[in-house]
């Protein structure tokens, strides 16, 4: 996807100025001075004072707070949303070679500390923030990489992070997602980026847990997967029992898991996205067995089958994400959404079933998205014994200064 040069952004009384503050000329370059004290790797225009006339698009800068105190060094980009992302807090300074080891040690989490590859063909390797590479996911799916890139301080580094991934993952084929308007944002050229020893994949077959997934990276969401899903696909296989329904089930994962390792006989999958339903088909067909895939809305369709009566003893519920911004009535909106899901999933399951409810959204913390999902509960005169909780794997880490990280939400339990 190749998208055209950013007109420039205009001015206005956020933006940053360009008059050196007082003491400046000692400062280390290039470097951006913030107004205010904020932890969080993500600084918006307004809170920044002032930026050296030397600091480029996609550069490493050094921090200073409002006192003219070295506060760390992250990334910067005058052109985008975010235009500074601390990835590092205090006086040491960050170097390139410290950001090659950061990515070094991603590497060694996943592969000398969790040991993935002894139990699954699809896992995280970069996580972002969670690693401290702020706009960089990679994915592993078996033999190929699956690399998102949302900020120009990555982007401009891919060239060279891109043989060592390939080098310490032993993969041979990578596929680049960029969203065109966070390119268009934020400059991102293709011409940066090398040209792949050969045409990027269409697609690739990953074994999890014993369960053989097709992931389609031309009609799959995101980097064509969700792996953070992992450890609560097993953990469903282990608990889940009867009858089985999996609502937004996009290709199968907690149905297959059902299925596949939980041997439950009668399983239903529902989804509205017809492109998911077709690939859950060809991975139930992959595992050689059957599951009644359903193409609906699940608001219509779960409100269709509670007028038939119809029961299950397990109920999953995974929704996309509903949240997009900070706007109070769009995340009304948002959080209606999940109280009439949770209400919908809730009148199909058997008194004393298992009920297994998340939510991907970061901007809903833990204790809302439980608010919501208990009001829904006991509006419809049901009791919710919670088992657990839990969240993305440990290849997905969250940094204790970007909570929103932890934006996988899970809740297990029994419903009377």
């Amino acid at each position: 996807m190749r998208s055209s040069a950013p007109r420039s952004p205009r001015r206005d009384s956020s933006s940053p100025s360009t008059t050196p503050p007082p003491g400046s000329e000692d400062w280390l370059r290039p470097w951006a001075q913030m107004k205010y004290f904020s932890f969080n790797p993500a600084v918006y225009p307004n809170m920044i004072r002032a930026v050296s006339p030397d600091a480029g698009p996609g550069d490493l800068v050094h921090v200073y707070d409002k006192e003219g105190q070295i506060f760390g060094s992250g990334f910067f980009n005058p052109q985008a949303h975010v235009p500074l992302r601390v990835l590092q807090h205090g006086e040491s300074v960050l170097t390139e070679d410290a950001l090659d080891a950061r990515l070094d040690a991603a590497l060694d989490l996943r592969l000398k500390t969790l040991r993935l590859n002894e139990t699954t063909e699809a896992w995280r390797a970069v996580h972002s923030d969670g690693d401290g590479l702020s706009g960089l996911v990679v994915d592993r799916y078996a033999d190929v990489l699956s690399i998102e890139v949302t900020t120009l301080g990555v982007w401009r580094r891919l060239r060279r992070w891109l043989p060592k991934l390939h080098e310490a993952l032993g993969t041979k084929q990578h596929v680049i997602q960029v969203d065109p308007d966070i390119a268009r944002i934020e400059a991102m050229r293709w011409a940066d980026v090398p040209e792949a020893d050969a045409p990027a994949p269409r697609g690739v077959r990953a074994r999890e847990n014993g369960v053989r997934y097709q992931v389609s990276f031309e009609d799959g969401h995101k980097t064509g997967f969700f792996c953070d899903q992992r450890d609560n696909r097993l953990k469903f296989a282990r608990l889940a029992q009867g009858r089985v329904l999996d609502l937004c089930s996009y290709t199968g994962g907690f149905a297959l898991s059902a299925k596949v390792l939980g041997g439950c006989e009668d399983v239903t999958g529902v989804d509205l996205d017809e492109k998911a339903i077709a690939q859950a088909k060809k991975n139930a067909d992959l595992n050689q067995v059957r599951i009644d895939w359903v193409h609906a809305d699940t608001f219509t369709w779960g409100r269709q089958m509670q007028q038939n009566g119809a029961l299950w003893d397990t109920v999953v519920l995974d929704p996309p994400k509903l949240i997009f911004s900070r706007d109070p009535e769009e995340g009304q909106l948002g959080r209606n959404k999940y109280y009439d899901m949770n209400a919908v999933a809730l009148g199909l399951l058997k008194r004393g079933g298992l009920f297994v409810t998340c939510s991907c959204s970061g901007l809903l913390d833990v204790a809302e998205f439980e608010d919501i999902v208990m009001r829904a509960a006991h509006r419809n005169k049901r009791r919710l014994q919670i088992l657990d909780r839990t969240g993305a794997g440990a290849d997905h880490p969250v940094m204790s200064n970007c909570p929103e990280g932890r934006y996988l939400k899970v809740l297990w339990c029994l419903a009377w």
